[in-house]
């Protein structure tokens, strides 16, 4: 009987959610910022590394405007529920993560840098530190020469649960705002410390742009 309410988990939650995500999303009319250098790029017919903290993920699907992407997502049963509803959004799912068939995820995103595909990471998933950058996400950049892009979002209302990344959920009122960063290059003539550390300041420096533009408004990030 367990099992039959779990396939019907399966079928029914991801869609459910996909339903839920897009009526945030357009309740809440989020504001983008800093995009320009991400439309130049795929305006050239190419592709980019997109870096998201774990934290910021739920409202990610509906504002990826490429051609296409491989997202990054663990082989849990939460994996499996987000990759299916992240499906509802013409994305694709790479299943791995840093302490579950870690190696095999890298392989196939490095296989996938050289379709015509965006790549979608989470560089402090699956389990943390929050907000810090792990290595895989500069290692797939030195091998691919793809630029990593860093990707923000920040609400003025939602909640905050208790788990290790403090996962947002957004409220549908009040303000939100995407932010995109510049993109980084590696340099074949800095270490991967380096280029981990210059990555590390982007991701953090752009979620505060993304924080700062609520304060544009009076408002504050949750």
């Amino acid at each position: 009987m367990s099992s039959f309410f779990d396939k019907l988990q399966l079928a029914v939650l991801p869609w459910l959610a996909a339903g839920i995500i897009r009526f945030i999303h357009r309740v809440v009319k989020p504001e983008t910022i800093g995009d320009d250098d991400l439309l130049e790029i795929w305006g050239k017919g190419k592709n980019v590394i997109l870096s998201t903290w774990h934290d910021q993920l739920l409202l990610m699907p509906p504002r990826y405007k490429g051609s296409g992407a491989k997202v990054l997502i663990s082989r849990s049963r939460d994996g499996e529920l987000i990759a299916r509803t992240i499906s509802h959004f013409s994305l694709g799912a790479v299943r791995g993560s840093s302490s579950r068939s870690g190696r095999k995820a890298f392989r196939e995103l490095v296989a996938f840098a050289k379709e015509p595909l965006d790549l979608g990471i989470t560089p402090d998933g699956p389990k943390g530190p929050r907000h810090i950058v792990k290595e895989g996400v500069v290692q797939l950049a030195r091998i691919s020469g793809r630029p990593i892009v860093p990707m923000a979002f920040a609400c003025s209302n939602g909640h905050r649960f208790q788990s290790w990344d403090r996962f947002l959920l957004p409220y549908p009122w009040g303000k939100a705002v995407y932010s995109f960063g510049e993109p980084l290059y590696y340099d074949k003539n800095e270490t991967i410390d380096n280029f981990q550390s210059r990555v590390q300041k982007a991701m953090d420096d752009n979620t505060r742009y993304a924080e700062e533009k609520l304060k544009q408004y009076g408002l504050s990030a949750v």
